[in-house]
């Protein structure tokens, strides 16, 4: 027998038909056979080993050729079994992928609804609240989400999370009542303080420094760009808006007064929209308020410079920063670019309040704002580079004011010349100091912006003389809101997160607490309101001089000058609608060929006056002595000359009428040092 017949498996090596095979005789070593194993059958149905086998073999050798073949179709049942599993868990994986995704989309989807369902509430709630502060006390209460009802006119309040009346931490209340709002809360205070800055605003007379707006405005371009070489560089954009302003209304004192006064009314406004970003709307408009009766307020608001546009440049840029980092955009970072050189170009002093900015940033950065310091940094540097140009040139410039030298007194005084009364500055600043135990985190660039601006000038006064309190009248409105929120704490929150969440009732008398602050300060601030409107003390009457002038004066008539008020200036506005107006003899260059704002008097007086018959003298010296405040040898030319005919004292003014006392035959010497002398300074 053959091998293979011996070991039961039986063979076919001449091509016999196939056999089933494998290495092992029960299936393989593991119970499943080995990869060799093959598969065939015989006709008629059977196995090929059973077939090819004789009678005696396959009767040793049938149960293990049939367990062979049983064990493959186990294999292979298992391994369809496995395939299926494997399909089966491939599939229910898939299944519960698409599962998530499907959650996950319904998910944002009820987040965008909820959201959308917020922004309603909180415009009903926002709306609601604005109406029922402006109600009258005794009418206000729950709103009526609060008491289970709705708004009128609105439908079922929109399912979803309750939106809390909360903001950001340091951001006050988010403002409400839309555009129509906003126009309210910057209107009442613009008008309130349009009152007592319109009244009687052209019967105070224009002092020296409004003379040189009127000087400077009134000149050429050509005249003016010549002038701006030697002094007042940083106030030539003012100039040009006065230039263009005057071509249109006129140069009276009303009509030059008038751009000023709504800038410094524009100013209540917008301190009221600061407020109502920065705190509450309530606090917003007992601070736009409580600044319209601020003495000086009036006092600068009728003043023909610049200082009320630092004002309103410094409030404007601060709202706009404010406004930037509460919704940022890129609109509102290019209208803050635009505004920092607008706070340089109306006055250099009020670039101080830039570190309160810096501060402002600094704390959205630490809130976590990231593109806060980038914006901040790109906007002031841009907007400097407009700025730096002239502030360069002015620093050459800075000796025409270097007879601002502060002292100890002037430090003391300061609170008074800013508030212009003792009366309002003390309670103001009272309630401003309580008021930073309230303002939360903004407490600190408020706090910097009332004390950077003045210690930096008056440590600096040496060198750059900017210590004055009409410089620094942009700190004003941080005094003003500080107090405001002392006020308004009494109504509730006015910083943080519950910022306006005081009851209704609590807001209600708030309100009369407000109207009856404000109503005090105005008493208080009554007295420096009607002394605003009057001339300055010291302050000579050049009107009185001019009228007194035209009622008596002959033609032919000369005009001379003692003092170093700007006597030539102020009487050439005086006068200036007079055809027959005295001749000025002495002035021998005028200052637009010196491009300056002073003359160059005769450097020979008596020939300059050899056909004068009459001369008024306008004195403004302080000894009495009308001939004290001009060149020695311009005095003596005219004492020799002239008699004295008559005397008019008016205030801090001598007006001397002189007359030809005989008829000069020959010139006199070189006149001295009058040719040198710079008389408008």
């Amino acid at each position: 027998m053959s091998p293979e017949a011996r070991s039961g498996y039986g063979g076919n090596r001449a091509g016999g038909p196939p056999v089933n095979r494998t290495s092992h005789p029960v299936g393989g070593a593991d119970g499943y056979g080995d990869a060799e194993t093959f598969h065939g059958q015989a006709p008629g149905g059977q196995h090929a080993a059973t077939a090819a086998v004789p009678p005696g073999a396959a009767a040793r050798g049938s149960a293990p050729a049939h367990a062979t073949a049983t064990t493959a179709e186990q294999i292979q049942q298992a391994r369809h079994a496995q395939a299926h599993q494997a399909h089966q868990a491939h599939a229910q994986q898939s299944h519960q992928a698409q599962q998530a995704q499907q959650a996950q989309q319904a998910q944002q989807a009820q987040q965008v609804r909820q959201a959308e369902q917020t922004m309603q509430v909180r415009q009903v709630r926002q709306g609601d609240r604005l109406l029922r502060r402006d109600d009258p006390p005794g009418d206000q209460g729950a709103r009526p989400d609060e008491q289970g009802g709705r708004p009128e006119g609105q439908g079922e309040r929109p399912e979803g999370p309750e939106e809390p009346d909360e903001t950001p931490d340091g951001q006050g209340e988010r403002p409400g009542g839309g555009a129509f709002g906003t126009i309210l809360v910057f209107l009442v205070p613009t008008l309130a303080a349009l009152v007592p800055i319109t009244r009687d605003i052209g019967e105070r007379q224009l002092w020296r420094d409004e003379h040189a707006t009127w000087w400077a405005a009134t000149l050429s371009f050509h005249d003016l760009s010549l002038l701006i070489r030697s002094i007042d560089v940083v106030f030539t954009p003012y100039y040009v808006l006065m230039h263009l302003w005057i071509s249109v209304a006129g140069d009276s004192e009303t009509a030059m007064r008038i751009p000023g006064a709504a800038a410094m009314a524009a100013s209540a406004g917008l301190l009221a929209l600061l407020g109502r970003r920065m705190f509450t709307t309530q606090v917003g408009l007992i601070a736009g308020l409580a600044f319209a009766v601020i003495p000086a307020v009036t006092r600068y608001g009728q003043e023909i410079r610049p200082y009320a546009f630092a004002v309103a440049a410094v409030l404007l840029s601060t709202l706009l920063l404010v406004r930037a980092l509460d919704r940022p955009s890129f609109k509102v970072w290019v209208a803050y670019t635009l505004s920092v050189p607008l706070i340089g170009w109306s006055h250099l002093a009020s670039l101080a309040v830039l570190g309160a900015h810096l501060v402002i940033v600094v704390l959205a950065r630490r809130g976590g704002d990231r593109i806060a310091g980038w914006a901040y940094g790109a906007a002031g540097t841009l907007g400097m580079a407009f700025v730096f140009p002239m502030a360069l040139q002015g620093s050459g410039q800075s000796g025409q004011i270097a007879w601002n030298n502060p002292t100890t007194k002037d430090l003391v005084e300061f609170p008074k010349n800013l508030f212009g009364s003792w009366d309002v500055a003390l309670p103001v600043m009272a309630l401003g100091a309580l008021g930073l135990f309230f303002a939360g985190r903004r407490a600190l660039p408020l706090a910097v912006w009332i004390v950077l601006p003045p210690l930096a000038t008056y440590v600096t006064a040496a060198q750059l003389h900017l210590f004055l309190p009409r410089y620094l009248l942009f700190t004003l409105p941080a005094w003003v809101l500080l107090a405001a929120v002392a006020v308004g704490r009494l109504a509730g929150p006015v910083a943080g997160a519950r910022a306006g969440s005081g009851a209704a009732v609590r807001r209600g008398l708030c309100w009369v607490l407000a109207a009856a602050s404000v109503a005090g300060l105005t008493f208080q601030a009554l007295p420096g309101i009607r002394e605003a409107r009057v001339n300055a003390l010291g302050e000579p009457d050049f009107r009185g001089a001019a009228r007194y002038i035209e009622a008596r004066q002959k033609k032919g008539d000369g005009i001379v000058f003692s003092g170093e008020l700007a006597e030539r200036r102020a009487m050439d506005y005086e006068l200036r609608d007079d055809a027959g107006r005295p001749r000025d003899w002495l002035m021998y260059r005028t200052p637009q060929e010196l491009g300056s704002f002073g003359a160059l008097e005769c450097p020979q007086p008596a020939k300059c006056l050899a056909k004068a018959e009459r001369l008024w003298l306008v004195a403004t010296t302080q000894d009495g002595q009308p001939f004290t405040g001009m060149p020695k040898t311009t005095a003596a030319a005219i004492q020799r000359s002239f008699r004295i005919v008559r005397t008019e004292k008016l205030t801090s003014l001598r007006l001397v009428l002189l007359e030809r006392s005989r008829k000069e035959t020959g010139t006199t010497g070189s006149g001295g040092d009058a040719g040198d002398r710079e008389v408008h300074t």
